[in-house]
């Protein structure tokens, strides 16, 4: 399994790479971001990871094994022990669990790193992927939203009592049955 590691600057030509192959795929899913995003890129990782500093958010990578960024796990808007989780996985890595358990990996994080006790979700009504790997790590139904003009719904999460001794073991995912 590729190895979740905090966002840092030595990150952002790999990061790069990652949202520019994944463009398409992601904008099938998720609103785009817009070529904006793109063209600032360095100057907006440089922001979030200013902002990271804070402790506002938390920005995470999957990093294969060869140093190829394969997926991004987020949390954002942190206040009051709760936090937005927003996360995103490559197309050639899809459908192999990395999702879910990275997903899994950064509630535990949540709650025994960074001292959360909910997060919050959110994903397309046609994203039955997402959806999914919602449900399979815990997440509830919490309500309905709008998402770029397309019908969405909002997750939370409690991780009070959480994880379990079995899904973290040394920092790193051990297990999950969630």
């Amino acid at each position: 399994m590729p190895e979740l590691q905090r966002l840092r600057a030595d990150h952002v030509p790999a990061l790069l790479g990652f949202e520019r192959e994944n463009r398409a795929y992601f904008a099938a899913a998720v609103p785009d971001r817009g070529d904006e995003y793109f063209a600032e890129f360095d100057a907006r990782i440089a922001a979030l990871l200013a902002e990271q500093a804070t402790g506002g958010c938390h920005f995470h990578v999957l990093v294969a094994a060869e140093g190829t960024i394969v997926g991004r796990v987020n949390l954002v808007d942190v206040a009051d022990g709760a936090a937005e989780l927003g996360y995103r996985i490559a197309e050639h890595a899809t459908g192999r669990g990395l999702a879910r358990a990275a997903v899994a990996q950064i509630c535990a994080l949540a709650a025994t790193g960074y001292g959360l006790d909910t997060l919050r979700a959110k994903t397309t009504v046609d994203n039955h992927a997402s959806r999914a790997v919602l449900a399979r790590t815990g997440f509830v139904p919490a309500g309905e939203t709008v998402l770029s003009g397309r019908p969405g719904l909002l997750f939370v999460r409690d991780l009070l009592g959480y994880p379990p001794p079995e899904v973290v073991r040394g920092g790193h995912l051990v297990q999950c049955n969630e």
